[in-house]
């Protein structure tokens, strides 16, 4: 059995300080990569030596026999553990014994109907939660259905323990897909994407920088539709690295036989929907290529982190072609979590703010958005981008982002007007009264 770390027990025991506290359905926060798995595996094993029930809810029907030989391997009494997918536990509830403790993986999930009809059909089992990322896609927190955040480590404690790996990033300086319209979810239109991305210029040579910036490694690359995966997989394995494709609705058996190969080395690059994300377990993984934009924060986090898995000596790689990071940051980026729902955006409010970065030409160095590189003194000429420029996206390495300004108020000297005026498409001589007007 695993040894559990100590800020796993540290979770398991507020999650036991919490509940004696009066609340009922904590939600435990850690990144991806840091044991959730086995801390709530820990949690259900004694409540089954209690002789008492649990339900562990999934919401990928995948991830039931994942789940199960996790708990069994662990010691979790499999006879008082349930591992169901939640639209069928949900058809089940009035025909069920009732458990004493209901744990929800993926725990950003649960506001949906279906969940919250189980949590209602159970009103007397205490409920715990694990998620990296507890918000709704709007931004909003995940008070309506949890009463208590347990906040974990951060990705950046994670890496510096040696329990996740340091990472490269690699991202277009900019980013521009403001022409790309949203589904009812609020996410951006898989179909649209595929339209807007079936020309390689626009996020660069995929194979090209494959090859540049992570030649070998294991790599998994996560598309926007089932075609753009296949044709992609397709594109790798035509320029001789073994690659292949998998979705929801490939077959159990050539699935597992996929994965088995990927695995083993024999498959180098795996192709794939949001398949191999949430709670889908690829050890070995050295790379994630990102060919798909989101406003999913947890999306995001999820599949630019699955190479993070800890490998001496080794360094994670994100190839980030269409630019996510300039929306949501770095991975490890730390963020401050709030059970408060969020208020619903209006329809200005619902357009992206990417954040700006630039990278010089001389000494490499990254940082905010300046006219000059506070590093070396580089001065950045200025010059507009033709047509032919706009479709072509160069990666650079990403090291830190930093905020967008919407108004020139924002802005702290004169470099960063210079920056703020380059993006608007002012003239030169705007610079100089907008730093005279705020005495700059």
């Amino acid at each position: 059995m695993m040894e559990l770390r100590d800020y796993q027990e540290k979770a398991i025991s507020d999650v036991r300080k919490a509940w004696a506290a009066g609340f009922r359905r904590p939600c435990v926060v850690m990144p991806c990569g840091a044991g959730k798995s086995v801390t709530v595996a820990e949690i259900a094993k004694r409540t089954t030596a209690k002789r008492n029930r649990v339900q562990f809810l999934v919401h990928r029907q995948e991830l039931c026999d994942q789940i199960w030989n996790t708990f069994h391997d662990y010691g979790v009494d499999m006879t008082l553990c349930d591992v169901g997918m939640v639209q069928t536990i949900c058809r089940r509830t009035g025909k069920m014994l009732p458990p004493s403790l209901i744990i929800t993986d993926e725990n950003h999930h649960a506001l949906a109907p279906s969940y919250r009809k189980i949590y209602d059909a159970f009103p007397d089992a205490y409920c715990v939660g694990v998620t990296a990322t507890p918000v709704r896609l709007n931004g909003g927190g995940l008070g309506e259905v949890n009463d208590c955040l347990i906040i974990g480590p951060t990705v950046k404690e994670l890496i510096s323990r040696n329990c996740l790996a340091p990472f490269d990033y690699y991202a277009p300086a900019v980013a521009n897909l403001s022409g790309l319209k949203a589904k009812r979810t609020g996410d951006f239109d898989p179909k649209e994407i595929e339209m807007a991305l079936n020309k390689p210029k626009i996020y660069g040579d995929v194979i090209s920088y494959y090859r540049q910036l992570a030649d070998g490694q294991k790599a998994v690359c996560y598309c926007a539709t089932i075609i753009s995966s296949q044709a992609m997989a397709a594109e790798f394995s035509a320029n001789g690295i073994p690659a292949a494709h998998i979705d929801g609705d490939t077959p159990k058996a050539e699935r597992a036989d996929i994965i088995a190969k990927f695995r083993s080395g024999e498959i180098r690059v795996l192709c794939n929907v949001d398949l191999i994300s949430e709670g889908f377990d690829v050890p070995d993984c050295g790379c994630s290529i990102l060919l798909r934009p989101t406003k999913s924060l947890t999306l995001y986090i999820q599949q630019a982190m699955r190479c993070m898995r800890y490998q001496p000596n080794k360094k994670a790689v994100i190839i980030d072609h269409v630019g996510n990071v300039h929306r949501f940051g770095l991975p490890d980026q730390e963020f401050e979590w709030s059970l408060t729902p969020g208020a619903k955006r209006s329809k200005s409010e619902k357009t992206d703010t990417e954040l700006k970065i630039r990278q010089c030409p001389e000494c490499f160095y990254t940082h905010e958005m300046a006219a000059v590189c506070p590093q070396c003194g580089y001065v950045y000429p200025v010059k507009v981008r033709t047509v032919a420029e706009e479709k072509e996206a160069r990666l650079e390495r990403i090291t830190e982002t930093v905020k967008h300004y919407e108004k020139p108020a924002e802005c702290k000297n004169r470099e960063e007007l210079a920056a703020y005026g380059k993006l608007k498409g002012y003239k030169k001589g705007w610079v100089y009264y907008a730093a005279k007007e705020l005495r700059l």
